[in-house]
């Protein structure tokens, strides 16, 4: 598999994760889903974790990945690349909805190590939604995420999403849509 092909392939599967986290950004506000409870004095998730953004990022990260599954072939076909991924039922929740909970793991991270709401945390914050939404995806389907996330895809999403996460949020925080470019 040539190296442009791989970051496409790795691009493509990963999308449904990508998306959700900037969707919930935009949908956000309504309730907290840890409804202001505490641990230690420090509260569970924030109020930058909420039900709204929670469900409309997980449902546009699925609708995504129903769309992707419609146009794969016709993709396929114009790019030359005939192993563009296609995702199964559980996958194409379990992506978007793992990158949702990674997410809200890393907020709970962060409240454990006193950091507040949109203090950096490296590292954390640009995989936090990928490991999470890789391990579900994993769990609910073995066979498909071991044929689409070979060695060299895996590679690419570990280097690919830090710098994709570090442009989308600068941009993010340009357009007003952030506090803070991180």
């Amino acid at each position: 598999m040539a190296v442009l092909e791989t970051v496409v392939i790795a691009f493509w599967a990963m999308l449904p994760a990508y998306v959700p986290n900037n969707v919930a950004v935009l949908a956000g506000g309504g309730r907290p889903i840890d409804g202001g409870r505490t641990w230690n004095e420090k509260r569970l998730l924030g109020d930058g974790k909420t039900w709204r953004g929670t469900a409309v990022g997980t449902a546009v990260g699925a609708v995504l990945a129903l769309a992707l599954n419609a146009v794969a072939g016709d993709v396929g076909a114009a790019t030359g690349i005939e192993d563009l991924p296609t995702f199964p039922p559980e996958v194409v929740l379990a992506l978007p909805l793992g990158a949702m909970l990674g997410d809200m793991t890393a907020s709970f991270l962060k409240r454990r190590t006193g950091r507040d709401r949109g203090a950096p945390f490296p590292g954390v914050d640009q995989l936090d939604f990928v490991v999470v939404s890789l391990a579900l995806a994993f769990v609910v389907a073995p066979g498909w995420f071991l044929e689409t996330f070979t060695l060299g895809v895996l590679l690419v999403v570990v280097i690919m999403t830090p710098v994709l996460h570090v442009g989308t949020n600068v941009a993010a925080y340009w357009l007003g849509l952030k506090n803070e470019p991180w």
